[in-house]
């Protein structure tokens, strides 16, 4: 009677049978082997080198050269990990190829060796950038101690770059994400301010609009005076559609990173444009409000639109200051003397707000609106040019006419002074350049 295994045998079937699943599959290929670090063996003598060939060949990749000339080759394209030099060679001297190694790579760990070791020959090589410095005969323990100390520099060298390498990938990824951030935050605030700046000339056409509504809904004809005043109106809502086209043209241009031109315009022409804004304007009712006429020809070095929006805002401000009918002027003078800045400051009833290339060259177009309402608080005034800010209820007031003041000023390199007085008003002076 035969036994288990041999009726197996005698069947043709293996002795044994496998007693587990995985072992019916295909056997796992072999785990790879870790590469070994590269060691460079530099001596002019044959013996030193082929005995460190012995010693280390199970551990390392060994190459060997017997000058400095040759051992640069190698290095040049076999990715010397650690080096193990001979001091005293013919030649390139050992701290001579030192000085090479590091300059093609300066992660190289290096170990000098000599047999004839003096004080200032080990100095140098340390100062040089050795790991270590041994001296002839050396014991098998030692050397193999001094590579491995002298490998595990090396790869905490090369752990130290690569988390550097990757923490300066991470700051750039961070600083491209905060600069999409902000691109698409300036964006928004550009979408915003063109609603706000758009919203003023609209509101003018609106009230325009419903003048002329108003003269031809119960007339038979329209003929003599009657007619004429409509196609003054018409012209100037014309005017105003010429406006919202020319504030989108440039929002539009700032979205697209283009740079626009500038269209320069006379301050006096710029006044006069601000008083037929603000004439029919919603705002403006019940206010006294005065626009001085500019006594000369000049043009201040800021893009129209830019000025005129300027001081639309801050005269839509001046008329809003305060729940009473009050005054509000505006009037533009020639600054001729520089020191006249240097007295504003910010403290409780001033602001100066002004951007790097701020010029104080003279002459200045200096365009002040005052009024006489209820003035500004000092809480209020330290925060009245921020986005947002607003001192109204949500549904009156958006925060932005004077923030879109603050940024159009730093673009035009103009200046704003505020000076106020609980219960007596404000006054708003935007400081300019004049154009040559």
């Amino acid at each position: 009677m035969l036994d288990a295994p041999s009726a197996r045998a005698a069947s043709g079937l293996p002795a044994a049978l496998p007693t587990d699943r995985g072992s019916l599959d295909a056997p796992n290929p072999p785990a790879p082997e870790l590469k070994k670090p590269t060691l460079l063996i530099c001596d002019d003598e044959d013996g030193p080198r082929q005995s460190l060939r012995i010693v280390f060949k199970n551990d390392y990749r060994v190459v060997v050269a017997s000058n400095g000339p040759d051992a640069i080759a190698l290095a040049r394209v076999e990715g010397i990990d650690v080096a193990v030099l001979d001091i005293s060679m013919e030649g390139m001297t050992g701290v001579e190829l030192l000085h090479e190694l590091k300059v093609l790579d300066p992660a190289i760990e290096v170990v000098m060796l000599t047999a004839y070791e003096t004080l200032e020959t080990a100095r140098q090589a340390l100062r040089s950038g050795a790991s270590d410095y041994l001296n002839k005969p050396f014991d098998i323990p030692t050397i193999r101690a001094a590579v491995a100390k002298a490998l595990e520099k090396r790869r905490s060298a090369l752990r130290v770059s690569e988390t550097g390498d990757q923490l300066a990938s991470l700051q750039r990824q961070l600083t491209e994400h905060t600069e999409r951030e902000e691109v698409a935050r300036h964006k928004g605030e550009i979408y915003a301010s063109v609603l706000h700046d758009i919203n003023s000339p609209l509101t003018v056409i609106s009230g325009f609009v419903e003048l002329i509504n108003r003269s031809v809904e119960n007339a038979a004809s329209v003929e003599g005076a009657q007619l004429e005043s409509i196609k003054g109106d018409l012209n100037r809502m014309n005017s105003q559609v010429g406006r919202c086209f020319e504030i989108s043209r440039r929002y539009l241009s700032f979205l697209n990173t283009n740079k626009v031109e500038n269209t320069y315009i006379g301050v006096t022409q710029m006044l006069s444009d601000l008083k037929e804004l603000l004439l029919r304007h919603p705002a403006a009712r019940n206010h006294r409000l005065t626009i001085h006429e500019f006594p000369e020809d000049a043009v201040a070095q800021i893009n129209g639109t830019d000025l005129l929006q300027i001081l639309l805002n801050l005269t839509i401000n001046a008329l809003q200051a305060g729940e009473t009918p009050h005054r509000v002027e505006v009037q533009a003078r020639r600054v001729h003397d520089p020191r006249v800045l240097e007295q504003y400051g910010d403290t409780s009833q001033e602001r100066f707000i002004s951007g790097e290339g701020f010029d104080t060259n003279v002459p200045l177009l200096a365009v002040s609106v005052l009024d006489t309402g209820a003035g500004i608080p000092p809480a209020a005034l330290e925060k009245m040019f921020r986005e947002k800010f607003t001192t109204k209820a949500p549904d009156q007031g958006t925060g932005l006419g004077l923030s879109i003041v603050r940024r159009l000023a730093v673009e035009a390199q103009a200046a704003v002074h505020v000076k106020t007085k609980l219960g007596s008003g404000s006054t708003f002076t935007l400081f300019v350049r004049l154009r040559s």
